[in-house]
């Protein structure tokens, strides 16, 4: 597909796909970056409650995006080649996912250990993948069993792993 067919599926003049995004690759790696990144979190998500109760809203939250966009999160959570760009984008995805968790169960303002913190929740962020891949692709695991295994996990993380490794 080339520049002119996207700017006119997208109702648009060519010209202004070049002046945001430049080139053809730059408008791929943008549409990678967008799809990758998770945004800040809707209001919903981020109201008060308890530790429990964000922690469900916030992977129920994750899993609807997850499935509105469900071929799309596969490639990019399976690999896509090795194209140093798209990794890049990838690890800063995983960077920014990890700092949103943090912010969604209370804990964005920590500051000793943070780095172990984040250390562990890119971990999560492994399992997070593999489990969305399992219940897209495997057909082993439900939307429900997910979220179960999502939610127990980082509330496990965050009360009982997290204060071992702050003390």
């Amino acid at each position: 597909m080339s520049t002119t067919d996207i700017a006119r599926a997208a109702g648009v003049a060519r010209g202004l796909i070049n002046h945001y995004f430049g080139t053809k690759r730059d408008l791929y790696l943008e549409v990678v970056r967008r799809m990758v990144t998770i945004p800040g979190p809707s209001p919903q998500v981020m109201s008060p409650g308890s530790l429990e109760d964000r922690i469900d809203r916030s992977v129920s939250w994750f899993l609807d995006r997850v499935l509105r966009h469900s071929k799309t999160w596969l490639v990019a959570v399976g690999g896509v080649g090795h194209d140093a760009d798209v990794e890049r984008i990838l690890a800063e995805a995983d960077e920014l996912a990890a700092d949103r968790v943090l912010e969604f169960v209370g804990l964005a303002d920590v500051r000793d250990h943070r780095e172990q913190l984040r250390a562990m929740i890119r971990a999560y962020g492994g399992m997070v993948k593999a489990a969305g891949r399992e219940w897209l692709l495997g057909d082993h695991l439900n939307r429900d069993q997910v979220h179960v295994l999502l939610t127990s996990t980082l509330l496990t993380l965050v009360r009982d792993t997290f204060p071992k490794v702050t003390s």
